[in-house]
């Protein structure tokens, strides 16, 4: 192997396990009950990564209702891990962020850090 096969990735995938990994075009799975269309998907970015994490820590913080039993769940260990991991996002992509992806984590993180402050202070009471 020369030295820049060993420095460039390979992106090949065998056909069958490209068709397998692609869905048919127009093809839908059961999801959650409903209908998932993999077309329809949002482009992934930045913005959306962070809204996932958010998301999961203010469920785990009881400030979303779990969608199976419309009842929230208060999991503050689930929830401190979930800000723990943006936190790690926040320093590994340092200097690397536009101004608005920058000050988008900086508030999710915010909002993040005081609702969970909030909750870990209720339950020590």
């Amino acid at each position: 192997m020369s030295s820049q096969e060993e420095q460039e990735p390979r992106t090949e995938q065998p056909a069958a396990a490209a068709a397998e990994s692609q869905p048919a075009e127009g093809a839908s799975e059961t999801f959650g009950g409903s209908k998932f269309d993999p077309n329809k998907l949002p482009p992934p970015d930045f913005r959306m990564l962070v809204s996932m994490l958010a998301t999961q820590a203010f469920a785990a913080m009881g400030q979303i209702p779990n969608p199976a039993t419309g009842q929230p769940m208060v999991e503050l260990p689930l929830a401190k891990h979930m800000i723990d991991m943006l936190t790690v996002i926040e320093a590994k992509t340092k200097g690397n962020l536009s101004a608005d992806e920058d000050k988008f984590l900086e508030n999710a993180l915010h909002e993040l850090r005081m609702g969970y402050f909030a909750m870990s202070s209720q339950a020590k009471k």
